[in-house]
């Protein structure tokens, strides 16, 4: 595993700053990016793991702060996060995060990808949708608020992870999630996990399943390593 560096890093955004959790291996270099974005918790000490847990396969990670200092560990004030979290200023924050990787000397700006969870999954394909620097996203059970209308706008390949127990992105939504990729002539692959519940991934919580969260972290490697490493 490499030798990590990690900081707070604060980049241009919606006229002023904002900041955000990178990660980076101490040597070498460059190295694709990767934007990591947050659960509807907040940029917790959960997301910062999976962001170092990516630089450590050979990435320079950054997970931007949505929420801009707000962290919460209740469902009740997530909501109330989340809903109060307008989709075009999350999206200038995130391209903000992209344009700030693709300016450092320890990054191949050529090789941007995202993934995200929950909200941050589908943040992950609205930053797909509108920023054409972004070749590689891995939305974790997730879906934008508007839809995926805009899908003919990815650049590159998307793989989606989803929990087959969900009350939020039923089997059907991923269904149509997919539809319109496929529309698209988008490249994908969508990953349904029938036994899993929503958020599956998150290590913390009682919903955790080490089973699937195994098998997804495989199949992003490989697909990290497929379309940014090259």
């Amino acid at each position: 595993m490499a030798i990590l560096a990690h900081e707070t890093l604060e980049f241009a955004a919606n006229g002023g700053t904002a900041s955000g959790y990178l990660a980076k291996p101490v040597d070498g270099g460059p190295y694709p990016g990767v934007v990591v974005i947050q659960e509807w918790w907040g940029l917790n000490p959960n997301i910062c793991d999976i962001a170092n847990r990516i630089a450590a396969e050979g990435y320079v990670a950054l997970a931007p702060d949505l929420f801009h200092g707000a962290v919460t560990a209740e469902p009740d004030e997530a909501q109330k996060l989340m809903m109060s979290l307008q989709e075009p200023n999350a999206l200038t924050d995130m391209s903000g995060a992209v344009a700030a990787l693709q300016a450092r000397d320890d990054v191949r700006a050529d090789r941007i990808g995202v993934t995200g969870f929950c909200l941050g999954g589908g943040m992950s394909l609205l930053l797909a949708m509108n920023n054409p620097a972004v070749i590689a996203a891995a939305p974790f059970y997730g879906v934008p608020g508007a839809g995926m209308g805009d899908a003919d706008n990815i650049q590159g390949a998307v793989m989606g992870f989803y929990a087959g127990h969900d009350d939020w992105i039923t089997p059907e939504v991923v269904e149509s999630i997919q539809t319109a990729l496929n529309d698209a002539d988008v490249r994908n692959e969508i990953h349904l996990y029938p036994d899993s519940h929503h958020g599956f991934f998150n290590d913390t919580s009682d919903i955790y399943d080490p089973e699937a969260s195994a098998d997804a972290w495989a199949k992003l490697t490989a697909f990290f390593a497929a379309e940014l490493q090259s």
